[in-house]
Formats: structure tokens, sequence, C-alpha cells
């Protein structure tokens, strides 16, 4: 294929500066044996060398462009923007396909992934790819499940938690109005913003995450929100308004002062808690305590109407639709925790192991789950290394 023909792109026009293709059109284009090196040390960086229509192909689909945008968000695209994209795609994979170079296995370079298949005719790839925008989202979206939100923009996070619901022991009660409430709203069912509270380490945040992990190939995302940017709640909504995907807003740490100008933001976008099938995020906070707004004996002393002043104090935690408690852990079932751990490392939870767990608990300043995990780290590493379990 001529190579003026690749630089007629268009709604994939920013292929072109992608570090492995465009190093391939300029090896292709110059011949040098400098460009040639180029190329193939940007596919090796990136695991292209023996599959570089594969990884073409898999640039392609997460791209942010104008026909995976439209798509995403549900719009049909037009004629002309259908026709371009259709064009661009044929484009891209012959110009690969005519490269008869014989490097690295190259010349092995693979076939397209099934989706772009073209045997059955360009208006079955189309309704393919519109699908699957409709499906999947596009762009960052649909790379990644987690993300922060730094500067007015939303911010992968490339490696997040990777804790599974089966590794959370106990709450099963807890975990199971969580996860109900999370699967109504992925099916696009009534749903309630929730508020989980209770103890520190009692699992509080790593259901959340555990959540994610379970549902996110069905589209679920998570948008961790420091409580410093939550005026800029109306801005992330708007952000992900058209996705197709179903984000959660997520709070740590949820916490306070009565004078604080981030109640009045926080509650107008709990208002209305349960929701229909239109909307696609949820508020979802963590706090170690049921009422957020924090209050002290000065504020009643100093008001003047004082039931007026609590019920706004509790007015806000009011507003979640669903608020779930994870209480504190008696003895009991911090055993009990200790012991499935200890069974899903295959380590036998006998008497002395669990006094030794109870004794961590003590020393460390209470029993959780939280802590029930630090004790079980402990002792397998203690146990693989042939020591004795000491703190």
């Amino acid at each position: 294929m001529d190579d003026k023909n690749i630089r007629t792109l268009t709604v994939l026009r920013k292929l072109l500066t992608d570090e492995v293709f465009g190093h391939f059109v300029a090896m292709r284009t110059g011949g040098t044996d400098e460009l040639t090196a180029e190329f193939l040390a940007a596919a090796a960086d990136c695991g292209a060398e023996q599959d570089l229509c594969g990884y073409i192909c898999r640039t392609i689909l997460s791209s942010e462009n104008a026909f995976s945008m439209r798509c995403a968000a549900g719009k049909e695209p037009s004629p002309c923007l259908k026709k371009a994209y259709l064009r661009d795609i044929g484009l891209i994979l012959g110009y690969i396909e005519g490269y008869d170079g014989d490097f690295c296995g190259l010349a092995q370079k693979g076939s397209p992934l099934p989706i772009f298949d073209m045997s059955d005719g360009r208006e079955a790839l189309y309704e393919r790819l519109k699908n699957f925008y409709a499906r999947y989202g596009c762009g960052q979206f649909m790379q990644y499940r987690a993300f922060g939100y730094e500067d007015g923009q939303l911010v992968p996070v490339k490696n997040p938690s990777a804790v599974t619901l089966a590794q959370l022991k106990g709450y099963e009660e807890e975990k199971k109005a969580v996860e109900t409430n999370i699967v109504s709203f992925l099916k696009g069912l009534p749903f309630g913003n929730m508020l989980l509270y209770g103890d520190r380490g009692t699992g509080k945040s790593s259901t959340v995450h555990a959540m994610l992990n379970k549902y996110w190939k069905d589209g679920l995302r998570i948008i961790e929100l420091n409580k410093d940017n939550m005026l800029d709640l109306p801005k992330i909504r708007q952000k992900v308004t058209d996705n197709p995907l179903k984000f959660i807003i997520f709070i740590d740490d949820l916490s306070l002062n009565e004078s604080d100008d981030k109640i009045s933001g926080l509650k107008a976008a709990l208002e209305g808690s349960v929701s229909g099938n239109t909307e696609n995020t949820m508020i979802v906070a963590t706090s170690n305590r049921r009422h957020i707004v924090k209050e002290n004996f000065s504020d009643r002393e100093n008001s003047v109407h004082v039931n007026d002043s609590l019920q706004e104090q509790l007015s806000l935690s009011d507003r979640f639709g669903i608020t779930v408690l994870f209480s504190s852990t008696d003895k009991a079932h911090y055993v009990d925790i200790v012991k499935e751990l200890l069974t899903d490392e295959g380590i036998e939870p006998d008497e002395k192991m669990l006094a030794l767990a109870e004794r961590w608990a003590l020393v460390k300043g209470g029993r959780s789950p939280r802590r029930a995990r630090q004790f079980v780290d402990l002792a397998v590493s203690c146990i693989k290394l042939g020591k004795e379990i000491e703190f």
C-alpha cells in the first residue's frame, strides 16, 4: 500500500502518533537501519514485535475518537463519520498486511482481532464495533476500572486494590446488603447512595474495592474522591453523564465539621437517594461514625435553636438511601476470622496459634478483621522463614 495513503487517516489520525505504529510508518517510509531500530525498540517495549496487528487492533479499540465516543454515548454516528471510520480501519489493516519484511518474527504478525474481521462485510463490522462501545465505553474507561480526581481531571489508577470478597471474612449480611444495591445499580433498577460506617479496620473500604473487582467486567467503575474535592461532584458527574458504564463515586473516611462549606454540596448531590435507571453514578462513603458532621458541646451551648442545629447535622447522613453498619469485632467473631484466614493459607488454626492471634489484637489496640489479616500475614512469613512468631 502506498505510504501516502496511510497519512490520510481522519477519525483514527491520532494513531499516527502512537509510539509503535508511528515508528512503523516512519520505518516503511524511510527504510533506514536507524528507523528500523527505533521501530523495533518501540515494539519490544510494548510487546508488539511478535504480533503487530494484534497490538494495533487493541490500540484502535481503546482509543477515544469521534466514532467511539458517539457510540459509547448511545448515539448513532453520522453516515459521514461511519464511512470515514471504516475507511480508516481498512487503510490501517491493509497497511500492516501489506508489509513483507522479515525480522524479529514480524512476518508472522498475526491476524486482526475477531471484532475486526471483514469477511462478513463492513456493515457487520460496523454493528460489532458500535455495540462494543455501547457496552464497554471507550478510551480510558475501557482500559481502567479505578480513577482518582486531580486538578479537575479523572486520573486512571493503574494498580488498584486486588482484594476479593472471598478474602474478606465475616460481615456476610453487611456485604450482602452492599452487593444487592450494586447489582440493582448495574441492572438499571432503583438503588440508593450508600454510607458504610463503623469501627476502623472492619472492612468498609475493602468491601467497596472487592465489589469493583467482582463487577468491573459488568460495567462497574469507581472514582475515588478526596473530601476536599467534594464541591466538584457536579463536574465529575458531567464528565461521565453520557458514558454507558456505571460509576461509584467513592469518598473514603468521610468526616466534616459543622461549618464546612462542603456539607451543602454533598447534600445537594445526595438529594433523591433512590435513583431511576437513567442514573449512572452512585455515591458511596465510608465513615467511622454514623453522624458524619462532627459536633462538640460548644456547638450546643452556642446554638439558640439546639434541636434545629442537631437536626441539621443529622440530615446529611440521613440523605444516604442505604446505611450499613460494620460493627466492632468481638472475641468470637475475631477468632472465627483468624481461623478462616489461616485455613486459606494452609495453616492449622490450633489453640497456640489462636492464643497468639488474641495477644496480637490486645497488643495492637483491639480486635478487627484488619488486625486478623495482619496477624495471619505475620504468621505466614514466620512459618515460611522457619522462625517463631514473635512481636
